[in-house]
């Protein structure tokens, strides 16, 4: 079951990617470290010196059981069970994200920060509420992003895309008018001849 829930939010992170961001910005079931054969889920392709990348890590984790212990916790309205159950999945996302911190960070090939993908909203909000974010920012580069955060973070990302697009190619359109006015020019001198 843990195998299928797994491959779930692979799909829906991948489909998310999919949806933002194109073929080549982003690869699949990648080994971001040197000479590791570890491999992470997706890394989103981020423009690096001399027309090279560095990539971004983007590994997706699902703590359905210890979310699902959280949720029971809820509906018993114990607030012991409650904080058990917190305590527990909070120990469990700093285990994935310690994971993702050694096994996908490498820089200068990636990025010096990691993305953790959580699937249900509802799972990241209990992340929010708990302080996740700032602890796995600090003790280990690795920022949560629920769905929505995931969107909104590739479409940013997708902006700095475009602008840098436009930067490269405003080189190359000052380049074509330069060529354009020395037409013109000789034009200019050849019907001046005639």
């Amino acid at each position: 079951k843990e195998f299928w829930d797994l491959f779930l939010v692979v799909i829906q992170l991948g489909a998310i990617l999919e949806e933002i961001l194109s073929p080549e910005q982003y690869e699949a079931n990648i080994a971001t470290k040197k000479n590791s054969a570890d491999r992470v889920e997706f890394a989103v392709k981020l423009p690096g010196y001399d027309d090279g990348y560095v990539y971004l890590p983007i590994d997706a984790k699902f703590p359905l059981d210890a979310y699902e212990q959280l949720l029971a916790a809820y509906d018993t309205a114990d607030a012991a069970q409650v904080e058990v159950a917190v305590k527990a999945l909070k120990t469990r996302v700093k285990s994935f994200a310690k994971d993702v911190q050694t096994k996908y960070i490498d820089p200068p090939n990636t990025t010096d920060f990691a993305i953790l993908f959580i699937p249900v909203e509802g799972l990241y909000a209990e992340l929010v509420r708990a302080g996740m974010v700032e602890i796995l920012q600090r003790e280990y580069k690795v920022t949560l992003a629920g769905p929505t955060t995931m969107s909104a973070l590739l479409n940013s990302l997708q902006m700095g895309f475009r602008t840098l697009a436009i930067q490269k190619r405003s080189n190359e359109v000052w380049q074509v008018l330069g060529a354009v006015r020395s037409e013109f020019e000789k034009f200019e001198g050849v019907l001046d001849t005639t």
